[in-house]
């Protein structure tokens, strides 16, 4: 008879491109998200908690092939009907749920959302399947007042956060100035928008690059191409020297704004930095209506985020900002970290964008067939959280709860009795429910949670009416750089009547500066 052969066991490992959260992580994040929640609530948007799974129709970028949908989302076919997808943002959802309850919803709707999202990409270093992302958007508002206020939003949420003012800067350009520039240069045709497509692609990706091409670069790929330092050739957009010239004005103006990005100019706080971009760029879109219609745009929302108190030091007009140019349709803003970090070489470099968003007036046109305005910002909360922790705005780790240790475990009821008054009093404790037959484990069980404090009373402190307070931070730090006699000087642990047990792991807590609730 054949012997059955036995089953493997599962492999126990997180599927490639995810990872697990634990407890401080979690915890940094949901602070800082229910900060960010706090001033959005304060601006009077709404919070939306939409289906983590839509169809992918309803996505609208990747539709079904005869298989399988595109790659970019986790999609699945349920019972020869629709494809099912996980989202990979939250603002399609969004569009979704505005045209399907919009005789429900006031307008402008004003929401805010956050949540998981999922992308079917190819993970790297850093770079995960599921991430968080914190959005804001207001949606049936063509006024520009909507994205001045996204920004000055944006700007309050950075601050509530922790990104002290100096440390950031919101940048705002405009879709249509771009557009203007490239038909005064002849690759934007207004009454054929498909023509030169290819062209205008290469010229967005040429300009995104000019920070590390600089001007000279960037003018290659606008022509013939250019080599690197490898020999590798890449191609151009293949434009004439007077197309280039004409591009050229937009591009130094870039140029200028990277070069003065500590200018005392913006630093002030005056609207001088504003109006020289402003006045720069009107030279460069010329006679363009759709150029001169971007460039009121953000005049209008300079003078909009400025009464209300948001200069250059906070927001600026920046036409360097390209970066999701083909996906919006007017203004579009980025929030730059400019504080100086070290990468994995060691060499210093600005923390860079955590958020990015704009107007979209497209996106719920697909189910109503009518145009509605929206705009919106998004938050990458992984990365905002890793910029809070280089600025020391977040502990490494987390302090964990006082551990009631067990002297003996027939008197459990007494440890339970002891917790209980710690967590009334507000205070994060728990007992300890391993083995207790060696005290060592427990102490040691305390020192892997971080915890602060250990609480000990045995039969002996028992009978006496004591009980012993092992500031567990104090016994570390001594016994890390402390002589015998700072020791003796300096114990870490105390013994205290019971009824003052409360008292003093308030006084140990408040020396170490952990919160209470």
């Amino acid at each position: 008879m054949a012997k059955t052969r036995k089953q493997p066991r599962p492999k126990a490992e997180t599927p490639k491109g995810f990872r697990d959260y634990f407890g401080a992580e979690v915890t940094q994040r949901n602070d800082m998200l229910r900060a960010i929640a706090g001033v959005y609530h304060r601006y009077g948007f709404d919070a939306l908690e939409s289906s983590a799974v839509e169809t992918v129709e309803a996505l609208g970028k990747f539709l079904p092939d005869v298989d399988r949908p595109n790659e970019g989302v986790f999609a699945w076919q349920e019972d020869e009907a629709d494809w099912l997808a996980l989202r990979y943002d939250l603002t399609a959802p969004l569009a979704r749920v505005f045209a399907q309850h919009r005789n429900d919803l006031p307008t402008p709707y004003r929401r805010f959302a956050m949540g998981p999202v999922w992308r079917n990409e190819k993970p790297g270093p850093g770079r995960f399947r599921q991430f968080y992302q914190c959005d804001a958007d207001t949606v049936g508002s063509a006024s520009m007042a909507a994205d001045a206020e996204i920004c000055a939003m944006l700007s309050d949420t950075l601050e509530a956060v922790g990104i002290a003012r100096g440390d950031y800067v919101i940048r705002i350009n405009n879709r249509k100035v771009l557009n203007g520039v490239m038909e005064v240069a002849g690759v934007l045709d207004p009454s054929d928008p498909d023509k030169f497509s290819h062209e205008r692609g290469i010229v967005l990706r040429a300009i995104d690059k000019l920070d590390r091409l600089g001007p000279i670069g960037v003018r290659a790929l606008l022509g013939e191409g250019r080599k690197d330092d490898s020999g590798d050739f890449t191609k151009g957009a293949g434009l004439s020297e007077k197309q280039i010239g004409i591009l050229s004005g937009y591009i130094d103006s870039i140029a200028w704004s990277y070069e003065q990005v500590t200018s005392p100019i913006r630093d002030s706080g005056s609207g001088e930095w504003n109006e020289y971009i402003l006045n720069q760029l009107e030279r460069s879109v010329e006679s363009s209506e759709e150029g001169n219609e971007g460039v009121s745009e953000l005049r209008n929302i300079a003078k909009l985020v400025g009464a209300q108190g948001y200069g250059p030091d906070r927001i600026i007009i920046d036409p360097s900002v390209v970066r999701g140019l083909g996906y919006y349709t007017g203004p579009v803003y980025e929030a730059e970290l400019t504080f100086e970090i070290f990468d994995e070489k060691g060499r210093k470099r600005q923390f860079g964008s955590v958020a990015g968003g704009g107007r979209y007036d497209d996106l719920v046109k697909r189910f109503t067939g009518q145009e509605v305005p929206a705009t919106g910002i998004s938050i990458g909360v992984d990365r905002l959280l890793a910029a809070l922790r280089e600025k020391g705005r977040i502990k490494a780790v987390a302090q964990g709860p006082v551990v009631v240790t067990v002297m003996d475990r027939d008197r459990m009821a007494d440890y339970q009795a002891m917790v209980a008054e710690l967590r009334n009093a507000g205070i994060r404790a728990e007992v300890y429910l391993g083995n207790p037959k060696n005290f060592g484990n427990q102490l040691k069980y305390a020192d892997r949670r971080n915890s602060p404090v250990a609480i000990i009373e045995g039969g002996d402190e028992k009978e006496r009416g004591v009980v012993q307070i092992k500031d567990l931070i104090l016994g570390a730090q001594i016994a890390e750089n402390a002589t015998l006699e700072e020791w003796k000087e300096r114990p870490s642990q105390f013994e205290v009547p019971r009824d003052q047990m409360l008292d003093k792991v308030r006084e140990i807590l408040a020396i170490h500066e952990i919160g209470q609730d």
